[in-house]
């Protein structure tokens, strides 16, 4: 696949100007995150189902993952990522005010189309115009403003629940998206339109199947896309079940939003310094030290509880940290230019495959043993597996 053709843009545009989005999609995801699983337990009323629906949800995610390459084929990345802030905007503006389950269910499958996208597309973005900027500094200035962004969205997300409903933090996700939207037509990015070309289901389902597989035979892609797989697993598992643990345990909405805001801190803490020290001394220690120590941390939760448990869900935060603006790395240094947009959405039906399984097996857990901190049992298993990854030649 050939690179997109850039025909004109602002002067001053650069792989910065990209990492710089993560302000708004940070912001967005995790005013979501912050009262995603809750909404869902005002649906089900079952934290096992909702880890079920949440597993069905990253099943239609990792569809559209599949198929990103051929989007791409077809589509520009600039007009695309217009479309997708757009969409991404209006669907979370009707999500805030949907009223019956049902409606709300379907707003939410259609907003996987959008966030999956603008996931793909923004690491596209930086990786053109990386020039001699290089990745790991661009990921790194990504990763910090997605978590200044993420900082105070989960103490706003809680203030908005309690004055207008649970759903109302939708709005403010929505309003971030068009501030996204307002920025990155200000780039006055213009690409070379594709030529369109008529849709063969029969040729497209063998040109995906083609690059899975060509994918997959490639041993440094395995490698980065184990490595992502264990680090989204591990997101999924805390996202969906920390707040709800948090609750179970008595505690109040402010002082869930209080833990997700701390857990925030080391992430803008250490998101530049990682990008250095991976630099210098290299990737694979630091990230086998995130996921070892979330390993012993998520052990030490099994028996934790009160402030106790509180204190490990923000202390393995560090160990996310070490973990985040390192694991797509892997796949930028594998990857050639040419390949980025082909591969993009296969390797990055890593971080949907983890939303789909993990939750299931938290379910089967709770199922099992009769309790919902369970979860941590899968939780260190998957931290060690990726463990074992990294430590193989």
């Amino acid at each position: 696949m050939t690179a997109d053709k850039y025909l004109s843009m602002r002067e001053k545009v650069s792989g910065f100007s990209f990492a710089n989005l993560g302000i708004f999609s940070g912001f967005a995801s995790s005013i979501i995150g912050a009262v995603y699983s809750l909404v869902l337990l005002d649906i089900f009323h079952n934290s096992a189902i909702v880890g079920v629906y949440v597993s069905i949800y990253y099943a239609f995610a990792l569809i559209i993952g599949l198929f990103a390459g051929e989007i791409f084929k077809r589509i520009s990345k600039a007009r695309l990522f217009y479309v997708c802030l757009l969409f991404a905007g209006i669907l979370y503006f009707m999500m805030a005010f949907s009223i019956k389950p049902a409606t709300f269910i379907s707003l939410d499958f259609l907003s996987a189309v959008p966030q999956v996208l603008i996931g793909l597309l923004i690491p596209l973005f930086m990786a053109d115009f990386s020039k001699d900027i290089g990745m790991a500094k661009l990921n790194g200035r990504y990763w910090l403003w997605v978590n200044v962004g993420a900082l105070v969205a989960p103490m706003l997300a809680v203030l908005i629940a309690d004055s207008f409903g649970l759903r109302a933090p939708f709005f403010a996700a929505a309003a971030m998206y068009f501030a996204g939207l307002a920025v990155f037509s200000r780039m006055r990015i213009i690409q070379q339109d594709k030529k369109a070309k008529a849709i063969n289901p029969n040729r497209t389902l063998k040109s995906v199947w083609r690059s899975t597989i060509l994918f997959f035979r490639r041993p440094a892609f395995v490698r980065a896309y184990l490595v992502l797989f264990g680090a989204y697993a591990l997101v999924a598992m805390r996202v969906i079940y920390v707040p709800i643990i948090v609750m179970e345990q008595g505690f109040s909405k402010d002082i869930l939003g209080l833990i997700l805001t701390l857990g925030i801190v080391p992430y803008v803490v250490l998101s530049q310094p990682m990008a250095w020290l991976a630099k210098k001394y290299g990737k694979k220690q630091w990230l086998l030290a995130g996921f070892l120590s979330f390993a012993v941390l998520a052990f030490c939760a099994l028996f934790a509880q009160g402030w106790t448990l509180l204190v490990i869900f923000v202390l393995w935060q560090i160990s996310g940290a070490f973990i985040e603006p390192l694991r797509d790395l892997l796949f930028f240094d594998a990857a050639k230019k040419e390949e980025r947009a082909r591969f993009m959405g296969i390797f990055r039906t890593a971080s949907s495959i983890p939303r789909f399984i993990a939750p299931l097996l938290g379910a089967v857990a709770i199922f099992a043993f009769g309790a919902t901190s369970a979860v941590w049992i899968i939780t260190v298993f998957i931290a060690l597996l990726a463990s074992f990854v990294l430590l193989r030649k």
